[in-house]
């Protein structure tokens, strides 16, 4: 597993009974996890969230703010990058801090190339991965469906001070914006996405990921330049496992480049009690020079 073991703004402080208790900044959240099946509860600070989010037995749910002094927003940093934090719809927060290992991993290749790298950032959402690839160096195209996330995305590369770095937002169906791309003739070194397991674009369009993930890949692959530097699937996607990624790049990305291929497990260490919560899937392509 990649575990994200290097955050001292968030701290997964302890996880059990369907739930998780996490510091972000110096506020304490109660959220919904689906992977805590153990019962054991570790540390003391289970009652003192700041905000516990319920689940709705009809579906969605909604948060019980327990601390009136609450701000609507916040930001927190990891290392140079800093993000705002807002609880919103269905438990989230605005950042998925166990995506900081795959931060890592694309900052050091983006760093280490031989030549400016330009990234094509999909289903971007705030910008998590937008903000460390414009950090590490790199040109940036940011694609969501969502004007709402898309702004959101603009405010976290803000706070981290890298508003001047080169970047394009897009709201957009990812799709079609890929094959308008094509038909540009644009290329990019490296791509990022993180795809929903369901998802409706700007005007309807369906996204089912067991349908829609390979054949999008290998439309993906044709924006590649000459020689790329990485490639990079996310999924929270319920029983996709690593091994299907593994066998999506090898047969796009791999087939046409070579190069090496990893996935796992990505996750957050758990202070309370040095367990780890899987928290998805990432597959890794990079060129091996």
């Amino acid at each position: 597993m990649w575990s994200a073991d290097k955050w001292q703004d968030y701290v997964l402080l302890d996880s059990a009974d369907g739930e998780k208790l996490e510091c972000w900044g110096k506020y304490l959240l109660r959220r919904p996890d689906p992977q805590a099946v153990w019962s054991l509860k570790s540390a003391k600070e289970w009652n003192k969230a700041d905000a516990h989010y319920h689940r709705s037995k009809s579906g969605g749910g909604s948060w019980q703010y327990l601390n009136k002094k609450l701000p609507d927003r916040w930001t927190i940093n990891y290392g140079e990058l800093t993000f705002n934090i807002k609880p919103m719809g269905f438990k989230h927060t605005g950042l998925f801090p166990e995506q900081a290992v795959n931060w890592d991993w694309f900052s050091n290749l983006i760093r280490g190339a031989e030549k400016p790298i330009r990234v094509l950032n999909l289903f971007a959402y705030t910008g998590g991965a937008t903000v460390a690839a414009l950090n590490a160096g790199a040109e940036v195209v940011h694609v969501d469906a969502s004007k709402g996330m898309v702004t959101w995305a603009k405010e976290n590369v803000t706070s981290s001070g890298l508003a001047d770095r080169p970047v394009r937002y897009i709201v957009d169906d990812v799709k079609k914006f890929v094959l308008r791309e094509q038909r540009r003739g644009r290329e990019y070194d490296a791509v990022i996405m993180d795809p929903p397991s369901y998802g409706r674009g700007p005007s309807g369009e369906v996204w089912k990921i067991e349908n829609e993930l390979y054949p999008f890949v290998e439309e993906c692959v044709k924006l590649l330049s000459d020689k790329p530097l990485f490639f990079l699937i996310n999924s929270y996607t319920t029983g996709l496992s690593a091994q299907v990624l593994v066998n999506v790049l090898n047969m796009t990305v791999g087939r046409k480049y070579g190069g090496k291929i990893t996935a796992d497990e990505i996750g957050l260490p758990m202070k309370a009690n040095n367990l780890v919560l899987p928290c998805g899937i990432s597959g890794r392509w990079e060129n091996a020079r």
